[in-house]
């Protein structure tokens, strides 16, 4: 499994979105300096997570994102899952995937089975609250 550029980068803003949440509404040009991402790159992620209802957005004077809940309500795995569609080691075991013929004979199959199950649990197992360094009682220790 990789993550690619835009789940981490997803990660990024919604981090940096934590940190500056009692500024009210962030600007993405901010982000962007400060994140080193591109703005153009940074609107189109914005707009998934927007989109998902994870943060929100205001145009003009003023605007810019800011999250839409407690950055301990955020689960890493959430957000990955979102941008990145699926975390799934192999293919067969993605929620869209249709089912293999070759299924019940299959001697990987648990193993890949138990692997995505360990992926899914570690990410959904890390806060927001918890990369900003905030521990909300999780067993995931920066």
């Amino acid at each position: 499994m990789m993550i690619s550029t835009r789940g981490r980068y997803a990660l990024r803003v919604m981090i940096d979105l934590a940190e500056h949440r009692g500024q009210g509404f962030v600007p993405l040009k901010a982000i962007a300096t400060r994140q080193e991402i591109s703005q153009k790159y940074l609107e189109s992620i914005t707009a998934i997570l927007s989109k998902a209802g994870l943060v929100e957005g205001m145009h003009g004077k003023g605007g810019g994102y800011r999250l839409c809940h407690a950055p301990e309500d955020y689960r890493v795995g959430d957000i990955l899952r979102l941008t990145e569609g699926s975390l799934a080691p192999v293919a067969c075991l993605e929620q869209s995937a249709t089912p293999c013929a070759r299924a019940a004979e299959c001697r990987t199959l648990p193993m890949w089975a138990r692997l995505d199950a360990m992926i899914n649990e570690f990410f959904d197992g890390i806060t927001l609250s918890e990369l900003i360094g905030q521990p909300t009682g999780g067993d995931y220790v920066i």
